[in-house]
This record gives structure tokens, C-alpha cells and sequence, in this order.
């Protein structure tokens, strides 16, 4: 605990370096698709999943940097997804980004950055390290978000995002400035020492606890600290929207674990509470705005509403009375749940950037119409995501909302049988909106004006492989389930 150990931070030290490295090397790159750049950042990425891989694999909890820093299989798993994430959507992004005037070096290295800020919260051990990670990876993303500095659109969301994004990581800074002065430490475990001893005043600790939730609510996108999430889904250019919907959704979850789990599990009664609320605010809310949006980004924005709410649910099941033993079985729900999220909105975004073409951005509804007709495939896995989200048997997102749902049945309690009840008929709701996309995409005539769609063959078969992702690991989801669960127990036991 008190020793550096350098060997926790090696992927985070070989991102970080090599970062620096693709920036310099950039400035002298004369190809104006950044074809090395590209290449640069997708080895290192490899490298870096292939190292959380090998770490995840060989389970052991590491402490280094003081104690501030963990390296523990949730870590690794979080860090991992987060990794292949950016993978996929440079890859998605790049024929996009030529078209967009955003083939720059700087798209690359904001977009690693915020990667590694990412890491960094999923990894910490201390209230500081947790602030440094978040920050990184939330300045990253406002610069990514305005990137376009022509684009009015872009301009304003990137406003929103770092006015309202300032706010909130404001409340968690005030949160957890709180918890410092109530507990006289600002290490995680310790946190969670002293409040199970019953030594921290317990006014300053909930007083506390609620800007800590307040901002873990933004990061997440949750109703009512959802005001953002729209605008800047719309706004942002879409290959920045899918890093917001992928890397950003994972690194919360990760503090989430980090600092109600690991550090506020004593106060559990008390963000539990919370969290329903903000579930419930978030299905429902999210399902219904659903409804009347004209513009996929719009839709997918208050879907993630929705989503979230869903797995809001898992987190506030595993403490029953007092009793942990629901824990493992709830919070690894939860991670299931966000994991598989992320893997179907990768492919839905992909999906929108491959539609578009120069000068025009294929993001509303209707110029889905009739894809079947001009792309069968795409018509398919565009539908495959769609059914996924709505949790439609035999995909991914079915078996995600059934783990959730089993971990709120098995706690034999009358309110979150309750609460089970309302999240099916919510997401029957919110179905409705899914199925629409795809009658869209079937039974509409397609515009006069409509393009034949010719992507390149590497983003379209990466786009193959996301779906057939979301279809197998629907038919088999056991060892995914298997390693989030494994993840979540070491975690639980350090």
C-alpha cells in the first residue's frame, strides 16, 4: 500500500507517453487523412486493451502510487471496454471526420486523452486521483465537442457541456470535500472505515452524499441532471457523441463503484433512496420525450435517459436491510448492463455516420427511410441495435434487462417488485420508439434524393462484427456475465 509500484500504471504510463509521442509525430505529417496518425492510435490502443486484458485475466488487486491507485479486475474491465470503445470509434469515425474538416491531429489526441482520464477514475483508490480523472477526461471532451469551430451548432453544445459540466463536477468536488471533512481522509477505504465505525458526523456525510449523487447524476446523463445530455448528443459532431456515449457512461459507472460501493457503503440506505428516484425520473422521462423526437441523435440521447435509468435500478438492489449478500448479484447486473449498453450504441452511432455523406448530416429519422431498399445489411444491423435496446429476445439488451430485473426480484422485497413492474411496462414504452426506426427503415419509400450507400468496406465490416457482437453475446451471454461478476466480487473483497 505505501510503496510506488509503477507496474499498476502501466498501461495508463504507455497511453500517456505514447500520446505525447502521436502528437509530435503529427506535426510533421503531411497526408491530410492523418493516415499515420490513424494507424499510431490504433496500435497504442490495442496495446493498452491488450495490457488491462492480460492484467483482467490474471484477476490480482495491485495498490500503487501510495494507495491512491488500484489496479483491480473491475478496473481493467471498465478500462478495457472503454479501450475497445475508442477503437471502434475511430475506426467508425474516420471516413466521417475527412468529410467534416476534423482530420486533425488533435481529434486523435483529445480522443486518447479522454481515454485516459477515463482510466485513471476507474482505477483510483483517493478522492484526488478520482477529481484528476475526471477532469482530463471531461476537458477533453468539451474541446472535442468544439471541435468544429465553424459550426455554430457544435460551438453552442460545446457552451452547454462546459457550463453545465463545470456545475456539476463543482457538486462532486463539494461532495467530496465534505466527506473529507467528515471522515479526516481522503483515501476510499479509509472513508469506508471510519463510517462503519460510526466516527463521522452523519449529517456533514449525507449533506455530502447528495452533491457526490448530484454529480455522479450528471456524468450518467440521469433526469433531472439530464438537461445537457440532448443538446450535446445533437450538437456534437457524431463521432464525438459516440465517445460521450461510450467512454464517459463507463468511467461514471466506474466512480460510481469506486465512491458509493467501495468508500459510501455504510451510507447505503441513504443513496440507495436517491438513486430510485433518479431511475424512475429517468425512465420515465426518458421514454416519453423518446417519443417525440424527429432527429436519431435527439432519440438516441433520451434512449441513454432511459437506459441509464435501468441500470440505476441494479445499483440501488444491493444492499437489502442492511445485508450485503445481494450485492455481487445486483452490482454486476449493473456492469453487464452498461457494458452491453455501450457495445449497441457503438453500432447505432456507426451506423449514422456511415449514412452521412459530404455536406449533409443523415441524423433524422426519415432519412432512414427505405434502407432496406438501399442497403439490406445495414437495414439489418441497424435493426439488430434498435431490438437490442428494446430489449428484444434473443439479443444482448433482453438478457441485460433481465439480469437487472432478476436482481431486483430476488431481494423479496415489496417495493422493488414495484419497482421491477413499473421498469417492464417503462420500457414497453420506450420499445414503441425503437420499433418505429425500424418501420422507418422497412416500409417507408425511400427520398427521391436518396444516396446509394457505398462505405468503406473496413468501417462496414467492423459495423458486422458490433452487430454480430450484440447478437452472440445475447445467445451466450454467460461468460461476459461470468467476468463482470468475477470483477465485481475481487472489488467487492479489496
Amino acid at each position: 500500500m505505501n510503496s510506488m509500484n509503477w507496474q499498476v500504471l502501466y498501461p495508463e504510463m504507455l497511453l500517456l507517453a505514447m500520446t505525447g509521442v502521436i502528437a509530435i509525430v503529427d506535426l510533421f505529417t503531411t497526408d491530410a487523412r492523418r493516415r499515420l496518425t490513424f494507424w499510431l492510435s490504433q496500435v497504442t490502443l490495442l496495446a493498452v486493451a491488450a495490457l488491462h486484458l492480460e492484467a483482467m485475466i490474471d484477476g490480482q488487486s495491485l495498490f500503487g502510487m501510495q494507495g491512491m491507485v488500484v489496479a483491480d479486475p473491475l478496473g481493467h474491465l471498465l478500462a478495457f471496454f472503454a479501450t475497445v470503445s475508442v477503437i471502434a470509434t475511430l475506426a467508425y469515425a474516420q471516413p466521417y471526420v475527412g468529410s467534416r474538416e476534423m482530420q486533425k491531429g488533435e481529434f486523435y489526441t483529445l480522443s486518447l486523452f479522454s481515454l485516459l482520464g477515463a482510466c485513471v477514475m476507474v482505477s483510483a483508490n483517493n478522492f484526488l486521483v478520482i477529481y484528476l480523472g475526471l477532469e482530463l477526461m471531461s476537458l477533453s471532451m468539451y474541446a472535442l465537442t468544439a471541435l468544429r469551430r465553424d459550426h455554430a451548432q457544435s460551438t453552442e453544445a460545446a457552451m452547454k457541456y462546459f457550463v453545465l459540466g463545470a456545475l456539476a463536477s463543482g457538486f462532486l468536488l463539494y461532495g467530496l470535500s465534505m466527506m473529507y471533512g467528515a471522515t479526516g481522509s481522503l483515501d476510499i477505504q479509509r472513508v469506508f472505515e471510519v463510517i462503519g465505525k460510526g466516527q463521522a458526523n452523519q449529517q456533514v456525510l449525507v449533506f455530502g452524499l447528495v452533491f457526490i449523487v448530484s454529480g455522479l447524476a450528471f456524468k450518467f446523463g440521469a433526469a433531472p441532471f439530464h438537461m445537457w445530455l440532448p443538446d450535446v448528443y445533437h450538437g456534437a459532431p457524431t463521432a464525438v457523441t459516440l465517445l460521450i456515449a461510450s467512454v464517459s457512461k463507463l468511467a461514471a459507472f466506474g466512480i460510481a463503484m469506486r465512491l458509493l460501493v467501495e468508500g459510501l457503503l455504510g451510507l447505503a440506505n441513504d443513496w440507495q433512496q436517491m438513486l430510485i428516484v433518479l431511475a424512475l425520473a429517468s425512465l420515465i422521462i426518458g421514454n416519453f420525450a423518446a417519443i417525440a423526437q424527429t432527429n436519431l441523435k435527439r432519440l438516441l440521447a433520451y434512449s441513454a435517459i432511459g437506459q441509464v435509468g435501468f441500470m440505476l435500478l441494479a445499483l440501488a438492489a444491493g444492499v437489502v436491510s442492511g445485508n450485503t449478500l445481494s450485492g455481487a448479484n445486483a452490482y454486476s447486473s449493473a456492469l453487464f448492463y452498461m457494458v452491453t449498453y455501450v457495445m449497441t450504441t457503438l453500432g447505432a452511432f456507426g451506423v449514422v455516420m456511415l449514412l452521412t455523406r459530404q455536406g449533409f448530416e443523415s441524423e433524422e429519422i426519415s432519412d432512414l427511410a427505405g434502407l432496406n431498399q438501399r442497403s439490406p445489411w445495414m437495414a439489418a444491423v441497424m435493426a439488430l441495435f434498435m431490438f437490442s435496446l428494446a430489449g428484444v429476445p434473443p439479443l444482448v439488451g433482453f438478457y441485460a434487462k433481465l439480469s437487472v430485473l432478476q436482481a431486483l426480484v430476488t431481494t423479496n422485497l415489496a417495493l422493488h417488485l414495484w419497482l421491477a413492474v413499473a421498469a417492464v411496462l417503462l420500457s414497453l414504452v420506450g420499445a414503441f420508439y425503437y420499433l418505429r426506426v425500424v418501420k422507418v427503415m422497412y416500409f417507408d419509400e425511400p427520398a427521391a434524393d436518396a444516396h446509394r450507400i457505398n462505405g468503406e468496406r473496413g468501417v462496414q465490416a467492423l459495423l458486422a462484427v458490433n452487430g454480430a457482437a450484440v447478437l452472440v453475446f445475447g445467445l451466450l451471454p454467460g461468460g461476459l456475465m461470468a467476468m463482470c461478476s468475477t470483477a465485481i466480487v475481487r472489488a467487492l473483497a479489496t
